[in-house]
């Protein structure tokens, strides 16, 4: 058995990985009611609810199952908030300490990579080094509030990153969009909900850096065109038209996701995409990934929605994929780490 512990921003979460059955269990506590009234997270007040918030999921964990089962730990040591990572190190190395098992330490991003194939391992765990190989190489889209990025997955599972946001993240854009438009916080979901009704095409939004011939994004001047336009409207004019605003919006930003990625597609071979991330939930999102890999005859690989954003069965799941840089019962918190970094 492997213990996962994820706290990097504002999710308490635990999952334990069985090697010969995948992922038995998963719990989580969020606190996206708590962030709400500020419209975005507070770092001190998260950092303290992962300390009310592991006591219980313990104690959930602990009911349904031996803690003596398990044998090792692995523990999200970065990117994230700098104090909200060491609460779940502190989790870890309690637990470490008690069951005498080892930690390992994850990079969050690096998980949210491999979160994409974890279907892959649950439909035969004994066979999944042999059907891995067959899907790569593998190109990763991870889209979430504080990442966007194209990265590539070699057969000795090396990952090399080939584009990624030179400003503000897609979740990020999605998210302060729908704050301009005083749908609340976390805003994409919002945002998503009130676009289906809307047209996407009803204005027409920039898509930044398309016409570059690197595979890096922009968001930031999507947001600030959205801000201009709702200067120029009075609020009875843009309570009309408040569902197209939010499809076309949405649309500007799951086309350049789209577009990046076929690019990509177009100028190397691969044998499988994968989408992974907080904003891969987005249906739209999802149904243009499908397409895409149809139109290029690679295998779509689609994060399952509870591995989507941040949760502790990726951070278990990144053990199984590749071995770890370190066994140490000194894990330094790196809350600015990359996804080149092994921890």
């Amino acid at each position: 058995m492997i213990l996962g512990v994820e706290s990097s921003c504002d999710e308490s979460a635990l999952a334990l990985l069985d090697r010969s059955r995948g992922i038995v269990g998963e719990w989580i506590s969020s606190q996206v009611s708590l962030h709400a009234e500020y419209g975005g997270v507070v770092p001190d007040l998260a950092s303290r609810e992962h300390l009310g918030n592991f006591g219980p999921l313990l104690g959930e964990l602990c009911r349904e199952f031996d803690v003596a089962e398990i044998e090792e730990i692995v523990v999200t040591a970065g990117p994230g908030l700098a104090g909200c990572l060491a609460m779940g190190l502190s989790v870890a190395n309690a637990l470490s300490l008690a069951l005498g098992v080892p930690v390992h330490a994850a990079n969050h991003l690096r998980a949210h990579v491999h979160s994409a194939f974890i279907p892959v391992y649950h439909a035969d765990p004994d066979a999944f080094d042999e059907a891995f190989s067959e899907l790569l190489p593998h190109l990763a889209l991870v889209v979430s509030g504080g990442n966007t990025l194209l990265a590539r997955v070699d057969q000795d599972r090396s990952l090399h990153v080939l584009g990624q946001t030179i400003d503000d993240a897609a979740g990020e854009a999605l998210d302060k969009g729908a704050k301009l438009l005083g749908l609340g916080y976390p805003g994409g979901p919002k945002l998503e909900a009130i676009a289906k009704e809307g047209k996407s095409d009803a204005f027409d939004f920039p898509r930044a850096l398309l016409r570059k011939s690197n595979l890096d994004f922009s968001f930031s001047g999507l947001k600030t065109s959205l801000r201009y336009l709702l200067e120029k409207r009075s609020q009875s004019e843009l309570d009309s038209i408040l569902p197209d605003l939010c499809a076309s919006y949405q649309e500007a930003v799951v086309d350049v996701l789209v577009r990046k990625t076929e690019k990509a597609l177009k100028s190397e071979s691969y044998k499988s995409i994968g989408l992974s991330g907080g904003v891969s939930n987005n249906q739209s999102l999802r149904d243009r990934f499908t397409d895409l890999g149809k139109r290029h005859s690679a295998r779509s690989l689609l994060a399952e929605r509870q591995h989507t954003g941040d949760n502790a069965g990726m951070i278990a799941f990144s053990h199984v994929f590749e071995a770890p840089a370190q066994v140490s019962d000194a894990i330094d918190i790196k809350p600015s780490a990359t996804i080149e970094m092994r921890l």
